[in-house]
């Protein structure tokens, strides 16, 4: 990354890390850490200046963006801070789309379902302007494992979100990660959120903190 006056900016350096199938893994770090822009190069959203990402054992760099994208398509989901919602579509057709993109024969009745698991059978038909905060992360969640995904990014998933309903959306996505058997990594400022993961690593000033 270009710095001001120019030059580099190493936002990461010398980062070896190994998400193994099936496990849930948090990224903790201060603000400015880097956490975020780790998790981009995990998901093959950002590319490298150097060194190899591989995602689903596929080397990210062999590949161009397009190709990034359909590697991703009905295999990888996200669950951001800011939810990320299609904001002129309802809640299950918010749902709905990532399946009608891979092609599911009964995409409707897996966004119903998924909704329903998420405790919003009569929020359904609400565009995301008429949820609060917490029921829009829950269409993000019941969004991110529609195919089901085999590894979910979680950028900061609670962090808009008040204590009680964070703890709830929490448990919510613990408990289809349990479901499903999907790979979890997240990134998060929040101990409580990291205990619950099978494995935590630390991020300071762009390395890992052995």
């Amino acid at each position: 990354m270009d710095a001001p006056g120019g030059g580099s900016l190493a936002i990461l350096r010398g980062i070896d890390l190994q998400v193994n199938a099936g496990e849930a893994l948090a990224i903790l770090g201060a603000s400015g850490s880097g956490k975020s822009t780790l998790l981009g190069l995990l998901a093959g959203l950002d590319q490298p200046s150097s060194g190899e990402v591989s995602l689903l054992e596929r080397p990210l760099q062999e590949l161009d963006e397009d190709q990034r994208a359909r590697l991703r398509l009905g295999r990888v989901g996200f669950v951001f801070q800011s939810f990320q919602l299609m904001p002129g579509m309802t809640a299950l057709e918010n749902v709905r789309l990532p399946l009608q993109l891979t092609g599911q024969a009964d995409a409707q009745v897996q966004a119903e379902r998924l909704l329903r698991d998420v405790g919003l059978r009569d929020r359904m038909s609400h565009l995301p302007q008429q949820l609060s905060g917490g029921e829009q992360q829950r269409v993000a969640i019941a969004r991110a494992f529609a195919g089901p995904p085999r590894v979910l990014f979680a950028d900061e998933p609670t962090g808009n979100l008040d204590s009680n309903t964070g703890e709830q959306v929490e448990q919510l996505l613990f408990d289809l990660r349990d479901q499903f058997g999907t790979t979890l990594a997240l990134v998060t400022h929040e101990q409580r959120l990291a205990d619950r993961c099978d494995r935590v690593v630390r991020l300071d000033a762009g390395q890992l903190d052995a």
